[in-house]
């Protein structure tokens, strides 16, 4: 299976990473015309789009990494906020879809939110 990146159209072969020039403009695009899809995974750097076809051992690594997290915050009385699918982004600087996002220290300034404005938020956690 080859690569397709087009105005109608995006697939990249599964276990693939292709990196390619673009702006945060046409990054911007390239979510917005993947809408709710999982697949691709975008991630942006200046200058650089990132599209990710995990494999399903990807998200079951992810996930039992994450219930192994959360069992241990649990055992240690630790209050935390996490969810997926997220994306994280920075204009202009980073945008990023982790497989999971856990707050901590600071998890009161996400905790019962519905939407999260990284450039506000950021500010609060660091």
């Amino acid at each position: 299976m080859y690569a397709v990146i087009s105005p109608e159209k995006i697939e990249i072969p599964p276990e693939s990473v292709l990196k390619i020039p673009g702006s945060w403009t046409e990054y911007k695009t390239l979510l917005q015309q993947l809408g709710d899809r999982s697949i691709p995974r975008l991630k942006y750097r200046p200058g650089e789009i990132w599209l990710m076809s995990p494999l399903p051992e990807h998200g079951r690594n992810a996930s039992l990494i994450a219930d192994m997290v959360k069992a241990i915050l649990d055992y240690l009385g630790k209050e935390y906020d996490s969810f997926t699918p997220i994306m994280m982004s920075l204009p202009q600087t980073s945008g990023i879809e982790p497989d999971y996002c856990f707050y901590i220290d600071n998890w009161q300034v996400i905790s019962g939110k519905k939407r999260v404005n990284w450039e506000v938020e950021l500010h609060q956690i660091w």
